[in-house]
């Protein structure tokens, strides 16, 4: 695993030694990356923005944003071998005044209201396949208000799950990568 662009280009990350995580390739990352400075559909800037990493494993994706120049990254992991790697990336990076980091399992996150009041332009979900509450986990990003208004979330699933969002979750795009599906979307008003 590798940072692919920005300031911080070329340098590894850590990577965990168990099968409990799964790191976005970087194959996936970098077309999500691609999407996200070329699509027409999406008109959120990169830089400057408040990213939310929900099942952050060892940070691949909010820390590739912090090396495009994103402002600020949250992230929020309940596995301890997981957020001990996202910490030694974090410091090998030297992002550490950029970060949040929460140990929590991610629906408890949301009931603690640790971050009421804040707005975040991409809410990154990449839950492990096996999770099947991908609707209630839209529902709570919605109901607490934390999507900016050009905001998108972005969604890591197998690309075998049917998973049915609700009515105010507009797909903007879906694309296919090995055996990840990533699901890109937006809020209706």
């Amino acid at each position: 695993m590798r940072i692919i662009a920005g300031k911080l280009k070329g340098l590894t990350l850590h990577e965990p030694k168990s099968k409990d995580t799964r790191p976005l390739k970087d194959l996936a990352k970098e077309s999500i990356f691609n999407l996200l400075t070329h699509s027409n559909k999406i008109s959120l800037k990169l830089d400057k923005s408040n990213i939310l990493d929900l099942y952050a494993g060892t940070g691949s994706f909010g820390l590739e944003c912090l090396s495009r120049e994103s402002k600020k990254v949250y992230f929020v992991e309940k596995n301890k071998d997981a957020l001990d790697i996202l910490k030694k990336n974090i410091e090998k990076l030297k992002v550490e005044k950029n970060v949040k980091i929460f140990f929590s399992e991610v629906f408890k996150f949301f009931e603690a209201q640790k971050i009421a009041n804040l707005k975040f332009d991409i809410i990154f979900c990449d839950p492990p396949f096996k999770e099947k509450n991908i609707r209630k986990l839209i529902e709570l990003i919605y109901n607490k208000k934390l999507l900016s208004k050009d905001g998108i979330t972005i969604i890591h699933r197998n690309k075998i799950d049917n998973d049915i969002f609700p009515d105010f979750f507009q797909k903007i795009d879906e694309r296919i990568y090995g055996s990840s599906k990533i699901i890109f979307g937006k809020f209706l008003s």
